[in-house]
C-alpha cells in the first residue's frame, strides 16, 4: 500500500515515522568525529580584521592606550559617557545592560559610572587589502583601452 501513495514526503504518514526510527536504530554508531586541523593552510584572500575603539560622535579610530577619562582627540566629545559604553543599550531599563542604581541621563557628557568598559569593533582592515590588490593605470587614449584588452585575452 505504501508503493501506490501519490505524495512521498517524510512525515506525511505515520507508518513513514516508524520506519524512519527502525532504520535509524539499526545504523551503527561512529565515534566522535576528529578535531579540524586548523593549523593548515590559510586562503590567499582571507579578510583580515583589525580590533579598535572609535569615538561615538565622529567614528574617529582611537589610539591604543586613550585615556578614556578624557576627550576625543579630533571632536572634542567626552569618552568616558554611556554612548562610548559596551554595555550601552538604548532598548533595556536605563539603557544600560549592567544593573546601575540611577538612569543617568545625558548620555553623551562624561559621568563616573562605574560599569564602564569602552566600546570595541571588529572591522575590516583597509591598509592590508589594498596593498594585495594590483591596481594597472588607467587608459588615456582608446588605443590603450584596447591594448589592455587585447593582452587580458593574450590575443
Amino acid at each position: 500500500m505504501d508503493n501506490d501513495r501519490k505524495y512521498r514526503q517524510r512525515g506525511y504518514m505515520e507508518s513513514d515515522r516508524e520506519a524512519q526510527s527502525r532504520r535509524s536504530a539499526e545504523r551503527p554508531r561512529l565515534g566522535p568525529r576528529p578535531p579540524i586541523d586548523i593549523t593548515g593552510p590559510r586562503l590567499p584572500r582571507l579578510v583580515q580584521t583589525v580590533v579598535a575603539s572609535r569615538c561615538y560622535n565622529c567614528a574617529t579610530t582611537l589610539p591604543a592606550g586613550t585615556d578614556f577619562k578624557g576627550t576625543c582627540p579630533k571632536c572634542n566629545a567626552a569618552l568616558h559617557c554611556c554612548k562610548q559604553c559596551a554595555h550601552f543599550e538604548p532598548s533595556t531599563r536605563f539603557q544600560c545592560l549592567k544593573p546601575i542604581p540611577a538612569r543617568i541621563a545625558v548620555k553623551d557628557q562624561a559621568n563616573e559610572c562605574t560599569w564602564f568598559s569602552p566600546r570595541v569593533t571588529v572591522a575590516r582592515d583597509a591598509t592590508s587589502a589594498s596593498v594585495s590588490i594590483t591596481a594597472s593605470p588607467t587608459p588615456r587614449t582608446p588605443s590603450d583601452a584596447r591594448a589592455a584588452f587585447d593582452n587580458l585575452f593574450k590575443k
